[in-house]
């Protein structure tokens, strides 16, 4: 696992790290990855696998990398203190209606607030970008959201 970049927002010192991860097994399979740590939410951007990994490892693979990010100074990721044996990597959310409607929600308050919304969201919900993205058009379609482009 190394550093590919940093951003720091403002002064007071918000930073989103993205990392390069690549996990090899013995048997010569292997696990490259992208993962997003900001405000102790780990996101994975991008997987890339040899093999393939089958959903149930794909869901686990969060958890196999929240560890060892855990470990690296001054990121701060981790399960939260307090909450002890918690292996879940995606917080819960709530599905449907409720869901799209706290989407919303945080969409607004990180663009109020000048933040990045698709990674305040990916944070919220534990989900990738593309999930991330998928839920935004989703509250948008049920009118929570105004819609992104004017139609013609």
């Amino acid at each position: 696992m190394w550093p590919a970049w940093e951003v720091r927002e403002g002064e007071d010192s918000v930073t989103t790290t993205w990392f390069d991860v690549r996990l090899e097994f013995g048997d010569g399979a292997r696990v490259d990855a992208l993962a997003v740590v900001a405000e102790g939410c780990v996101s994975l951007e991008d997987v890339r696998a040899r093999p393939a990994l089958s959903l149930d490892d794909l869901a686990a693979l969060a958890d196999w990398l929240e560890g060892p990010l855990a470990e690296v100074p001054g990121v701060g990721a981790g399960p939260e203190p307090g909450v002890a044996g918690s292996r879940r990597a995606r917080p819960a959310w709530p599905r449907g209606v409720e869901g799209r409607w706290l989407v919303a929600q945080e969409y607004r308050a990180a663009q109020e607030g000048g933040v990045d919304p698709v990674l305040a969201v990916m944070c919220a919900t534990g989900h990738s970008r593309r999930k991330s993205l998928r839920l935004i058009a989703q509250a948008r379609d049920a009118g929570y959201l105004t819609p992104r482009h004017a139609r013609r």
